[in-house]
């Protein structure tokens, strides 16, 4: 049926072909967070190779890998609209705008992967070059125009902590090379499939024997995640500060209250949770403080300004913010990576609209930093989508754990809050460390060094969890170098797939070398 299928496909012309790519790269979003359906990709994949085998030109397969992209990122990005919802009356209409416009740009680089595969020759070649593309281009998304690695092909593994295991070694790219590899093999002959199913069981035997080494001690810290579930549309009302602010504390009262004494104890808001200034307000510090048991530390985010002389604020930062007892401002760190429409408007001047709320886009901080705060390991702190970034969570000097706060509330009950959930699981694979992770609606977890979830709040629940701080283990493998591993092997990859032509350079080599003899 496969082979009919995909024999079908390669003789597909015009509009036909470019519906049926469109078709199956909706049908290859399936694969994402949170469904998983990662056999689907049996299809989408070599249906993609299958379409480019009927393309006659490397427009014709620029084209069929547009659509295909289209239909990949329409889907999988389809809660983007939610956020224009939050403020219907303003952004409603943007609506049938902003997924596909979003969609566009992330299509254009499936569409350079087609071409790149298109000029390798068809067979295995083919399928060799699609998935070094592939793997390249992610690459390139994560860094062009600001980045944008969200959904990457790797995480339809982040079901479960056994195949995530591999990212240790190769990171979340390298995971997306074997992810293309080995959804592509039904578009070679029967003896790959089996070699395919072989190295999957293998994975699965590595995965397994990681997962089974333990965690190093843990810390001997206790963190309490605090979820207010606080709906967008309320959260920056002056009428529901006060009430934001009191359910946060009361909450933490009831999660303080269930904590052992004489532990430290990290209590943690998520992004912007505390409607006042924290930074720049000790009352409201204060009163924060008053929560926490004797020795407890608040992280807590919130935003922070600068004033300047008429007492109007200059700058304001997306912070999270180390409050003590007393409420004593024990430091703060700002939000580098800033998300270009919902923190500030790219192209300022020359786009008519401005999304963002207030009048002031917010500035970005000065980078990634181990923080420091008495009584706590240092840690890594990562605000909204700084988390989805591979590489780029942890700065030179190595912590002991990743913090993630975040306000998902923009994404309503949607796909949008477990894929960055899957992204966090990730990034502590990567790296060999723990994460913690604060949503204002959910999902907020404690997530250790192997990606499993030792503790966690669902999405659209109201209250708090109370975990030990998993211990963190070695470098690994891509702590170390990063992305060059996965690099090179989509490089190789490629080049494998590219061989000198017989009408090209080496039809040439072999006619002067005849001359010579």
């Amino acid at each position: 049926m496969t082979i009919a299928l995909l024999s079908g496909l390669r003789h597909l012309s015009g509009r036909r072909a470019l519906l049926a790519a469109l078709g199956l790269g909706a049908l290859a979003a399936l694969a994402l967070p949170p469904l998983h359906a990662v056999p689907v990709l049996l299809l989408a994949v070599p249906g993609l190779l299958a379409l480019l085998d009927g393309a006659g030109s490397w427009k014709r397969a620029g084209m069929l890998g547009f659509a295909w992209g289209m239909g990949h990122h329409i889907v999988g990005l389809y809660w983007i609209s939610h956020a224009l919802l939050t403020d219907p009356w303003r952004w409603g209409w943007l609506v049938p705008v902003a997924v596909p416009g979003l969609a566009l740009p992330l299509a254009l680089y499936v569409a350079a992967v087609a071409v790149v595969a298109w000029r390798a020759p068809p067979g295995w070649r083919r399928w060799l070059a699609l998935a070094g593309a592939w793997t390249l281009a992610e690459m390139l998304r994560g860094v062009l125009f600001t980045g944008f690695s969200w959904n990457l092909m790797g995480s339809v593994w982040a079901f479960h902590p056994l195949p995530l295991q591999g990212a240790a070694l190769v990171g979340t790219f390298g995971l997306s090379l074997a992810t293309v590899l080995l959804a592509g093999l039904p578009a070679l002959e029967r003896r790959a499939v089996a070699a395919g199913a072989g190295v999957l069981l293998l994975a699965a035997g590595a995965g397994a024997w990681r997962l089974n080494q333990p965690l190093p001690a843990a810390p001997g810290v206790n963190l309490l995640l605090v979820q207010g579930n606080i709906q967008q549309e309320a959260k920056w009302r002056e009428d529901q500060r006060w009430p934001i602010f009191r359910r946060y504390l009361d909450l933490t009262r009831d999660g303080v209250a269930r904590a052992p004494a004489g532990v430290p104890l990290a209590v943690i808001w998520p992004e912007t949770a505390s409607p006042f200034l924290l930074p720049n307000d000790p009352d409201a510090r204060r009163y924060a403080a008053e929560s926490l048991p004797p020795g407890g530390v608040l992280l807590a985010g919130s935003v922070r300004a600068d004033w300047g002389a008429d007492g109007r604020p200059e700058r304001v930062f997306n912070s999270l913010s180390a409050v003590g007892p007393g409420g004593t401002l024990l430091g703060f760190y700002d939000k580098t990576h800033l998300v270009p429409f919902g923190e500030y408007m790219p192209l300022r001047g020359l786009i008519p609209i401005r999304v963002v709320q207030g009048g002031l886009d917010f500035s970005s901080g000065p980078g990634a930093v181990a923080m420091t705060v008495p009584g706590l390991p240092a840690f890594s702190p990562l605000i909204c989508y700084e988390v989805i970034f591979p590489g780029a969570v942890v700065p030179a000097s190595r912590p002991a754990w990743l913090l993630n706060i975040t306000n998902d509330a923009w994404f309503g009950w949607s796909a949008g809050p477990f894929q960055h959930l899957a992204a966090a699981r990730l990034r502590a694979v990567e790296e060999g460390l723990p994460l913690a992770r604060a949503a204002q609606t959910g999902v907020s977890a404690v997530i250790d060094a192997h990606g499993a979830v030792a503790a966690r709040i669902g999405l659209g629940e109201t209250g708090s969890v109370l975990a030990p701080l998993p211990g963190a283990l070695p470098p690994t493998p891509y702590s170390r170098f990063g992305a060059w591993i996965a690099g090179v092997l989509a490089a190789a990859a490629l080049a494998g797939a590219m061989p000198l032509r017989a009408n090209g350079s080496t039809q040439r080599i072999i006619f002067w070398n005849s001359r010579k003899s």
